[in-house]
């Protein structure tokens, strides 16, 4: 990977972005600012994942319906996946883990282990109780007039002993070798993947946004992932988490590609790609902002129909879950809430709830 840093000695390059650097700095901390304070945070976070793992599949030039990844996740699928929605589906649950884990730990050493799918993918297999280590326990066995639950104590001592020795950092991992006719045996992903965390560490001296920038354009550029390019943008949006420039949610980077013409994001010149990052973020805050005060204005005229409802009445709830989903289906109000479809249908009716399918069966409904 060529030096992602070359270059910014040149005052002419800097000049450049110090317009858009700018910009996408004041938007994006207008939009976190109002997202700490706002009363839909949670809905606004949950809307934001599905959002941007169908924004990441669209920038690689695939499609993905919004509403069958949000069945998809609710595991509530009208028909069987696609390889694509499987794919937004593993970019929403990356996204998921990095918010909900520390801010600096997704470009941890564990957590790029795990979000590559090497810490859970290439862990052994643990033994079948019983098996394996069975000559060892052997001893703990009691005769018929012992405590007839040693037996059962025994055994859980055997797959707490069993679980700690994977969990050990020691441990050795059973990786399955690469199949080269899908993987290039020349890729070198660890060196790749190492020397782009060392850019990462240098750019603790630089903006947040401009550090941002640099890395996704090395990334995008030269992608040390040969299979998961996607995760790139993910570990930006986590880059702006770590350096405390978002802190009330993960900036949805792909949603805000989306938004620049295709002829900017990849083109030759650096100083335009830069630029190009730059405006997108602005961009993407800006749209942001707007879904936002529209979620929050329906949530409202929403309330207003809660009016003289019952303390039992699972309406208030049904407000809440439909605007942290960007779509919901009678089975998933039920299982939610915990009523029948057919009341699930009747609560909808009564909110008022737009239809957002089209079809007269599998419907689901939500808010714009």
């Amino acid at each position: 990977m060529a030096d992602p840093w070359r270059g910014l000695a040149d005052g002419r390059l800097l000049e450049a972005l110090k317009n858009p650097l700018a910009a996408a700095e004041d938007a994006l901390a207008r939009l976190d600012e109002r997202v700490r304070a706002s009363p839909i945070q949670e809905g606004f976070v949950s809307r934001s994942h599905f959002q941007d793992a169908c924004a990441s599949l669209w920038l690689a030039g695939e499609l993905v319906m919004l509403e069958d990844l949000v069945l998809r996740d609710a595991r509530m699928d009208i028909r069987s996946p696609t390889h694509e929605v499987t794919r937004a589906e593993a970019v929403l649950r990356a996204r998921r883990k990095i918010a909900a884990a520390a801010p600096d730990w997704a470009l941890s050493a564990d957590g790029l282990e795990i979000l590559r799918g090497a810490g859970e993918a290439g862990t052994a297999e643990p033994e079948p109780a019983g098996q394996g280590d069975r000559g060892d326990d052997a001893t703990l066995e009691m005769p018929g007039d012992a405590d007839p639950l040693a037996g059962e104590l025994a055994a859980l001592d055997r797959a707490l002993a069993s679980s700690s020795k994977l969990l050990s950092r020691d441990a050795p991992l059973a990786r399955t070798p690469r199949d080269p006719l899908i993987y290039d045996p020349d890729w070198a992903e660890g060196d790749r993947l190492e020397a782009w965390q060392r850019a990462a560490a240098a750019s603790q001296s630089e903006p947040p946004l401009l550090s941002a920038a640099i890395l996704w354009d090395a990334w995008d550029s030269d992608p040390p992932l040969e299979r998961q390019a996607w995760l790139g943008a993910l570990l930006v949006a986590a880059t702006l988490r770590a350096r405390h420039k978002t802190r009330s949610h993960l900036c949805c980077v792909n949603s805000a590609l989306r938004l620049i013409p295709r002829e900017k994001r990849r083109s030759r010149d650096r100083a335009t790609r830069l630029a190009a990052f730059l405006t997108a973020i602005a961009a993407g805050a800006e749209a942001g902002m707007q879904d936002h005060d529209r979620w929050l204005l329906a949530r409202r005229r929403l309330e207003s129909k809660l009016k003289g409802r019952r303390s039992s009445s699972r309406l208030p709830a049904l407000v809440e879950f439909i605007l942290a989903r960007p779509i919901a289906s009678a089975g998933m109000i039920a299982a939610e809430l915990g009523v029948t479809p057919r009341a699930a249908q009747d609560m909808v009716a009564e909110l008022g709830l737009r239809e957002m399918t089209g079809r007269g069966r599998y419907r689901a409904w939500g808010i714009l």
